[in-house]
């Protein structure tokens, strides 16, 4: 997909090999999650099928229906995207920055159902096509004074339902890629999704939900019901 690169005339071409993403990295979400704080990242993955820009409607399966849930539930969740613009191995927090080539939004939009009763359920549940709204523009880090600790937050149907900041992370940015890069090589263009705070919701068809967050913009996208399996 194409999004737009700050200070860049032009877009960028993001193809990401993988997308990683952390879980209960905030500590009002581990709170609401009934989970323990962990002492080190907590990653899964999410296939890059998943991504797709502002304005585009983020699809709810048909098939979803048919696999006796009761109450099919999926949920926002509002969280800073790190697009890496190197390949980065082995890298220490303190040379972190210089693998980044800029922040996004990004909305790790999770099927519960799936995530919880499914032996992969982490695997489909989080890797479903269109689950991961990305945008509206990426940001390099020199164009976001104080980029270790932007406002986020996340707005449903244009109320506010999820507010933090990105500087109450778990672990930070530098600390993610260091963790991550000593085990899996980062490749340019790949993406981080860094977690997401307190106030995690359902979304169904008809909904609007936006991620904005500070120097970066607003990434809006529509929740849209499929009406048939195809």
């Amino acid at each position: 997909m194409d999004i737009p690169l700050a200070g860049s005339p032009g877009a960028y071409r993001l193809m990401p090999s993988k997308i990683i993403a952390l879980g209960l990295n905030y500590e009002d979400h581990v709170g609401e999650s009934g989970s323990e704080v962990p002492a080190e990242p907590v990653i899964f993955s999410k296939t890059p099928n998943v991504l797709v820009g502002p304005g585009e409607p983020i699809l709810i399966p048909a098939f979803l229906s048919s696999l006796g849930f009761g109450t099919v539930t999926v949920h926002y969740e509002a969280e800073l995207a790190v697009v890496i613009g190197r390949r980065c191995r082995r890298i220490r927090a303190a040379d972190a920055a210089g693998c980044i080539l800029g922040l996004a939004c990004f909305n790790d939009v999770s099927q519960r159902n799936l995530q919880f009763a499914d032996r992969s359920g982490w695997f489909r549940g989080k890797s479903l096509d269109t689950f991961g709204p990305i945008g509206p523009r990426i940001v390099p880090l020199d164009l976001l004074p104080g980029w270790d600790d932007l406002e986020i937050l996340c707005r449903l149907n244009g109320r506010v339902v999820q507010h933090s900041r990105t500087g109450r992370m778990i672990f930070g940015i530098p600390r993610i890629i260091e963790w991550i890069s000593s085990q899996i090589t980062l490749e340019q263009g790949d993406v981080i999704a860094t977690g997401t705070p307190g106030g995690v919701g359902r979304i169904t068809g008809g909904d609007f939900v936006e991620v904005e967050i500070e120097g970066i913009g607003t990434l809006g996208n529509p929740v849209v019901q499929e009406s048939a399996a195809v």
